[in-house]
């Protein structure tokens, strides 16, 4: 491949902006993301002995990885929506284990009162539902089939989210690209709002990971277009200042 001919000026530094810059959340390229910012701490602890009130080492602990992501909110949680469809060549969204009557098929009516055998609401109602699975399947008296009682479901919170990786891609208008990694990422909390006074409206996410892999150059995809540094210039600027 032909070596890139680029601008004399832009052959130094590489930059990039947010505007250069996407993110695939386990292969989905997800528009909405308005920030994603990401902090590694570790922990350190000095270690004393008699005689001196200054440490005499420091002895190095546990690492973290913890950050955020923030989402322009339209019309459609833009995570969720995205990690639910499928793609060819991107992974299926792994779905979630849980007790059957904690599903949405289940939950509302458990709510009302409604799957009670006895009046009422809440947990009787949900003793109720899990003790008449579990005896649902089984074809003799006093047997309780407990792997009636869970099932697979598809997330309907970000915390449910099986762990997924972040593929961080920067390319500018020079053709120079570079990118980072992000994974094992996990979803800890979330939340967003609405007021009169907001003209935006974003959700936030923060998040833990297993592991963060830098900023790396990738191949510049330029091999055409000519280079209008004059030389001649630059080494009159050179000599003037030298």
């Amino acid at each position: 491949m032909t070596a890139p001919n680029m601008e004399g000026y832009s052959r130094t530094f590489s930059s990039f902006s947010g505007a250069d810059i996407v993110a695939t959340f386990n292969g989905r390229l997800i528009g909405e993301l308005q920030a994603i910012s990401y902090s590694v701490v570790r922990e350190v602890a000095p270690i004393y002995t008699m005689g001196s009130p200054d440490p005499r080492s420091f002895s190095r602990g546990k690492r973290g990885i913890s950050g955020s992501l923030i989402f322009t909110q339209f019309d459609r949680d833009a995570l969720m929506d995205e990690m639910k469809k499928q793609y060819q060549g991107a992974p299926v969204m792994q779905t979630f284990q849980q007790f059957v009557a904690n599903s949405s098929q289940f939950e509302n009516a458990i709510i009302s009162g409604l799957k009670g055998t006895e009046r009422g609401y809440g947990v009787k109602a949900w003793d109720d539902v899990m003790t008449q699975l579990g005896y649902a399947n089984v074809s003799g008296a006093g047997e309780f089939d407990d792997s009636a009682i869970t099932g697979f479901y598809t997330p309907e919170y970000a915390d449910q989210l099986m762990p997924f990786n972040i593929a961080i891609s920067m390319a500018n208008e020079f053709g120079q690209r570079a990118g980072m990694e992000i994974y094992g990422l996990q979803i800890l909390n979330e939340g967003s709002g609405f007021s009169v006074d907001d003209v935006v409206t974003a959700k936030a996410y923060t998040w833990v990971a297993r592991k963060v892999k830098g900023v790396t150059p990738k191949e510049n995809l330029r091999s055409e277009g000519g280079d209008s540094y004059n030389g001649t210039v630059g080494n009159y600027f050179k000599n003037l200042f030298a």
